[in-house]
């Protein structure tokens, strides 16, 4: 049997856990298998936004091209904030940056498109200049779009157009991302619906996956700091885009508007909860604590339909400092994720129904407060000790090392 370039002997986990079965991970068996039959690869269902996960879906289309990705559609920072206060409509960043993680990159992948969809305006030229860049691409004389084959080329072109159309004077340009824009163009000539737009450009660039927001709807992230302070928005939640927050997070919620940060209920619709009814295995995966990944369990029926599926859930805390996290220990922080996937039913749903596992490196990782396997098992996980973090990766986990041991699991 050929070994799998993501597992060795020498950093093989020698746990052995209990699903319906004794297994050791990784598990080399199943890695071959998947490894051959890509398109029957297990349907991991990842909970997820923003850039942590990049690595790890390249890795894993090698293996499975059925994997899920739900993204969060509050980015209020950057390209999609423009956007969003263009057309009040979700945020589409993180949809792209998922959709080209998972793109065929060979020729086989068309990647004239992938080039197209990672292509920013630049923020150093003026107005003129940029609306007569976008000019060029709309009659197909930019050589991005030139390159591209016929029929999809008149496709890119009728997005470009309807964004040229309904942009609005003195859209700015600068630093815009085209695959933001073409998605934006896809959900406004689609009535306002993302995922025939998600459908079309996923066939373009061969994703081997589904990407899909957790909501269609124009909402945002609210915070509500210990202190009383309120953090309006996600970009200023993460610490990327402004000074990291100073203060613990009480709680969070989604609101429909900034200036007016009412919470609001907003539920899944009935397509979100059979995608996550078909995992094979639910991941909770690092990335930012409460923008990434408990922003996506806010909406109302994600817990109860978590719960529903029987299959391996699995949280995988970060190995490396996350300003979002600031005063929570691990412990904690494990508390916190099952208390919101708890909210739609406190009573009803249990934490072996929401919850089996915690992946952790206890060598290689960074985690923060005081902690014991002893008293993360009290909260009702099974711990998980693995070699995650390389020399190479450090502080953060090596997806060569995390892919096998999610795809053993499921």
């Amino acid at each position: 049997m050929p070994r799998s370039p993501f597992w060795d002997t020498h950093h093989r986990c020698m746990v052995t856990v209990k699903i319906t079965k004794q297994v050791k991970l990784p598990d080399p068996v199943k890695l071959a298998r998947y490894e051959k039959s890509p398109e029957l690869g297990p349907r991991l269902l990842f909970f997820s936004g923003g850039t942590a996960l990049r690595e790890l879906s390249a890795a894993l289309i090698r293996y499975s091209h059925n994997s899920i990705h739900v993204v969060t559609p509050f980015d209020s920072g950057g390209s999609s904030a423009k956007l969003r206060a263009a057309f009040h409509m979700p945020a589409v960043g993180d949809i792209r940056n998922r959709l080209m993680a998972l793109a065929d990159q060979s020729l086989h992948g068309n990647p004239e498109i992938y080039a197209l969809f990672g292509y920013r305006f630049s923020k150093r030229k003026g107005r003129t200049a940029l609306l007569g860049e976008l000019d060029q691409m709309v009659r197909g004389k930019h050589r991005l779009v030139a390159k591209i084959p016929g029929p999809l080329r008149k496709i890119v072109r009728h997005h470009l157009l309807v964004f040229r159309e309904q942009m609005p004077e003195g859209f700015d340009l600068r630093g815009a991302s085209l695959g933001n824009i073409v998605l934006a163009a896809g959900y406004l000539s689609n009535r306002r619906h993302i995922d025939p737009v998600i459908f079309i450009f996923s066939k373009l660039v061969q994703v081997r996956g589904m990407v899909r927001p957790v909501l269609n709807k124009d909402l945002h992230l609210v915070a509500q700091l210990e202190t009383g302070e309120w953090v309006l928005g996600q970009h200023l939640l993460t610490g990327k885009e402004v000074a990291p927050i100073r203060a613990k997070v009480k709680r969070v919620f989604l609101s429909n508007d900034l200036n007016d940060p009412i919470e609001i209920q907003a539920s899944i619709r009935n397509k979100m909860k059979a995608l996550i009814a078909e995992a094979d295995l639910i991941c909770y995966p690092m990335g930012s604590f409460y923008s990434s990944l408990i922003a996506n369990l806010l909406p109302k029926g994600v817990g109860e339909a978590i719960a529903r599926n029987p299959c391996p859930k699995i949280f995988i805390p970060n190995t490396a400092k996350d300003p979002e996290t600031l005063r929570l220990g691990l412990a904690e922080q494990i508390e916190r994720l099952l208390g919101y996937l708890k909210k739609d039913a406190p009573h009803r749903i249990s934490t072996r129904s929401v919850l089996d596992f915690v992946l952790l490196d206890t060598r290689g990782g960074r985690y923060p407060g005081r902690f014991s396997k002893r008293k993360l098992r009290t909260l009702g996980a099974e711990v998980i000790d693995c070699p995650l973090v390389t020399k190479q990766s450090a502080p953060y986990i090596d997806a060569q090392r995390l892919v096998p041991l999610l795809l053993s699991l499921a």
